[in-house]
């Protein structure tokens, strides 16, 4: 059979279908690769007939693109046949030489760009359509799929890394991408699975109540003391300790304290047979380790030791649960004490305040790598204790420092500014003045 005497429209009609037969090999293979992993897996879940046969060819990606790549390569050879016989119909030998030109123009944006574009921007849509043809055309090619996949696979075999049962597990980071970026439409509970995410790189120090600021009965105190404290007291759990708080006796449930109220004969002795066993957890302890502890020994208070056993606060199932679900109040620096807005928009902050409560509070970012409370941090940049008030800049926030007390800042103000910088002066430099105010109070 002579091709050279076929009329033009026929191979010209011919040239068209290879477009299209080459447009769809193109988009295919995008589309398959783009497949989400995931969302594929839950339709295969819900019984989707196109989900199941591409879940079952991208077991197999070697046959999968062996394939793709043989029936795209199989139209693309035949249509530069059939177009230097065109390009001899009209034009001889020039049109010869102008054949293959034109036929990679117009290859590459009809069979190669605009369908890869297509299929990369709908892959699930295309994919789950394209495999009906694909999976019998597997079939019908298997032969030589089979012998392009043994020569290939012995060639690149060598090259290839040795592969570990962790290379399809997703880390920590590569989750938050994936909720992140794939979980638009969850809204509020998106910022929640990041925060389950982020418990493994928090610690129980991180969110412990420090012992400063822990509500506690001496058991040496006198019984009304004692009821005053349990009345004043917003936490259902108070630990008893004798002398000093780092001599723990047990851990008071309210509840329990007020069957007692109304014995005449109530002494501190039944208060304690109340108590129970203190349970102690490491200071370093992730928390999301600590959430599965609380679960396995039935606890929801514990106090934190650091490595020689000191206590150094305490730690709540409540405090876990806030660091998932956001506070439990809407207007979480209303209700923190310790941070008193002015009428200049800087606050006036207790300086044993907790730089992650600031933080959230009043959406800063204060840096917390280091100490935890934000008198600690301003020590820690002044590397001594000053004598009198004195002014920093940590960043964007201006600090100035309004009472010093027993090695201490009490009180500091802060002013959140924004980043000035000259070109002789870092942005982040840290700078430190002594304040000329005549009427600052400084104790030693």
């Amino acid at each position: 059979m002579d091709i050279s005497n076929f009329p033009t429209s026929y191979l010209l009609m011919t040239i068209g279908v290879m477009i299209l037969l080459s447009a769809y090999f193109s988009g295919t293979e995008t589309a398959m690769m783009a497949l989400n992993r995931y969302r594929l897996r839950h339709l295969v879940k819900r019984g989707n007939r196109g989900a199941k046969k591409a879940d079952s060819m991208l077991q197999r990606q070697d046959r999968l693109l062996g394939v793709i790549l043989v029936g795209n390569n199989l139209v693309n050879f035949s249509a530069a046949t059939v177009a230097t016989v065109i390009g001899f119909q009209l034009m001889g030998d020039t049109g010869v030489l102008l054949a293959p030109w034109v036929l990679t123009l117009v290859f590459l944006i009809f069979a190669e760009v605009a369908p890869k574009t297509l299929a990369a921007e709908r892959p699930e849509s295309w994919a789950l359509r394209a495999v009906f043809i694909l999976h019998p055309l597997q079939r019908l090619l298997m032969p030589a799929v089979a012998m392009v996949n043994v020569v290939s696979n012995a060639l690149v075999k060598p090259f290839l890394p040795r592969k570990s049962e962790d290379d399809d597990q997703l880390t920590t980071d590569e989750l938050k991408t994936v909720v992140v970026e794939g979980a638009t439409s969850v809204g509020e509970r998106q910022s929640m699975l990041t925060r389950i995410l982020d418990l493994e790189s928090v610690t129980v120090n991180d969110i412990m109540v420090p012992k400063a600021e822990i509500a506690a009965i001496d058991i040496e105190d006198e019984l009304s003391t004692i009821l005053n404290v349990a009345s004043a007291s917003q936490h259902t759990l108070l630990p008893i300790y004798k002398d000093s708080f780092d001599n723990v006796l047990g851990i008071l449930h309210l509840r329990r304290m007020a069957r007692l109220i109304f014995q005449e004969d109530f002494s501190k002795a039944d208060l304690l047979q109340l108590t129970r066993e203190p349970y102690y957890v490491p200071e370093a302890t992730p928390l999301h380790t600590q959430l599965f502890n609380f679960q396995r020994e039935k606890q929801r208070f514990a106090l934190v030791v650091d490595e020689y056993g000191d206590i150094q606060g305490i730690v709540t199932l409540e405090d876990i649960l806030e660091e998932i679900v956001g506070e439990f109040t809407s207007d979480y620096a209303a209700n923190m004490p310790e941070i008193s807005p002015q009428d200049d928009g800087s606050f006036v902050i207790d300086g044993m305040a907790v730089l992650r409560d600031i933080n959230r509070a009043l959406r800063w970012d204060l840096p917390m790598n280091g100490p935890k409370t934000l008198s600690g941090l301003v020590l820690e940049h002044l590397e001594t204790i000053p004598e009198t008030n004195v002014c920093l800049r940590l960043g964007e926030y201006q600090i100035e420092t309004l009472q010093i007390k027993d090695n201490i800042v009490k009180t500091i103000n802060v002013r959140r500014q924004s980043p000035v910088s000259t070109p002789d002066e870092e942005p982040e430099q840290d700078e430190a003045v002594a304040s000329t105010s005549d009427d600052a109070e400084t104790t030693g």
